[in-house]
Order: C-alpha cells, then structure tokens, then sequence
C-alpha cells in the first residue's frame, strides 16, 4: 500500500461531508463540517492512524485523580487512546486510533468510517470527562 491511496481517502471523506486538505507526506487534515471538530490523518505503510487534540493544559493541571479518570476502563472511551505531549510549557491531550488498510475496497472504507466516527465520539466523551477538572 502506498501514498497514492490518499486520494481515494480524500474522496471517501469528501464524499461522506468531511472537508480534506493533503499536507503532504501522508498526511491529511481533515475537519467534521458540521462540528467543525478537526483531525489529523497519516498513513504509514498500511495503517492510517488519526489523532485528535482534546486539550492543551498547564502540566500542573494534569493531576493523578484526573489521569486515572482518563485512563479509567468504565470512562465511556472504548476505542482510543491517549497521548501525551509537551510543547513550549502546555501539555497536549490527544486521542487517537488507527486502522490498517488492505487493499482500499469496501471493507477498508467501513473500517476508516467507523474509525473516524468513535474518534469523534470518544473526543466528545474525553472533553466532557476533562470539563470540570481543566476549568
């Protein structure tokens, strides 16, 4: 599998009401239209990883009782996972998930779908979990 499958991703998306920009690489943004909630999409190989920013704190603010809530297994977040990252003093929460790609028929669509579809969700669930701490 290869970059050239980007453009059948992009159009997949599109098709679905995703605004998609290529930035090279293997890398796409892609926005949710009506949310306005916006990912991002490498592929690597066969597998198309997605990650979403869910906030970006003071590292103070990231408490124990806050990071057990996040990694807690009746949370509500079934199918992603959180990263960590620091930058220039903020702290970056992401959630991302991936799928891996065979040969971009049916099935692969479904599978980057339902990919992107519980991203979403599960941004949506990580917010409201994060909400009262972070205020």
């Amino acid at each position: 599998m290869s970059q050239n499958i980007l453009p059948q991703i992009t159009s997949l998306l599109a098709a679905k009401g995703y605004a998609v920009v290529e930035n090279g690489g293997g890398s796409l943004h892609i926005q949710e239209t009506d949310s306005a909630l916006s990912i991002q999409a490498v592929l690597e190989g066969e597998i198309l990883f997605f990650s979403m920013t869910c906030a970006m704190v003071p590292a103070a603010k990231l408490s124990m009782p806050l990071l057990r809530k996040l990694l807690d297994a009746n949370n509500g977040i079934s199918t992603s996972h959180f990263q960590i990252f620091e930058f220039e003093g903020k702290t970056t929460l992401t959630l991302n998930n991936f799928c891996k790609l065979q040969s971009m028929g049916d099935d692969d669509e479904d599978d980057i779908l339902s990919c992107l579809s519980f991203l979403l969700a599960d941004v949506v669930t990580a917010r409201d979990l994060l909400a009262a701490d972070l205020a």
